[in-house]
């Protein structure tokens, strides 16, 4: 599972914390990876739960999670938002200027796309809003399919950022 924010640093943190708990206790319960449309649900259980309560404020993050569901045999991307509501998506964007990202994606996404392509795709997504220049130092790139999820080396995010140039 992968798991990016847009908001409040420390709020994504006590998320991911919960996450990884909720993750283990699936694993514990069931001896099998806690399928992604699980977590979603019990990741925005959560936020919902704090907007509700007294005392304690809302989370100030919306999440992007993703992950491989084994049994559907599929990758997964799910969008939370600071209400607790969550939605699946194919392709989107979170965070500022999201709605230019949105309809960049909106224009270029299919679902024959190669993984090569995906990666160029998101990689001019970004750039649409991207202030100063784009290096694989301040860029991540995560990648979701039967073997999990990863994280792509700061090499392999320059070969890609020097296709695109």
């Amino acid at each position: 599972m992968g798991l990016v924010y847009s908001g409040m640093g420390p709020d994504y943190r006590l998320l991911v914390q919960k996450a990884r708990k909720l993750a283990q206790e699936y694993m514990l319960v069931y001896e099998q990876n806690v399928p992604p449309t699980q977590l979603v649900k019990r990741v925005a259980d959560v936020m919902q739960e704090y907007t509700q309560s007294g005392g304690v404020r809302p989370f100030g993050v919306s999440l992007l999670i993703c992950g491989y569901d084994y049994d559907e045999d599929r990758p997964f991307l799910y969008q939370c938002d600071p209400s607790g509501s969550y939605f699946p998506w194919k392709a989107t964007a979170i965070g500022r200027n999201f709605v230019n990202g949105k309809t960049f994606l909106e224009k270029r996404y299919s679902d024959q796309l190669a993984l090569e392509d995906a990666v160029h795709t998101a990689i001019l997504t970004l750039k649409e809003s991207f202030e100063g220049q784009m290096t694989e130092d301040n860029i991540e790139i995560g990648i979701c399919d039967k073997e999990g999820f990863r994280r792509l080396t700061p090499a392999e995010v320059k070969d890609y950022l020097a296709q695109i140039a």
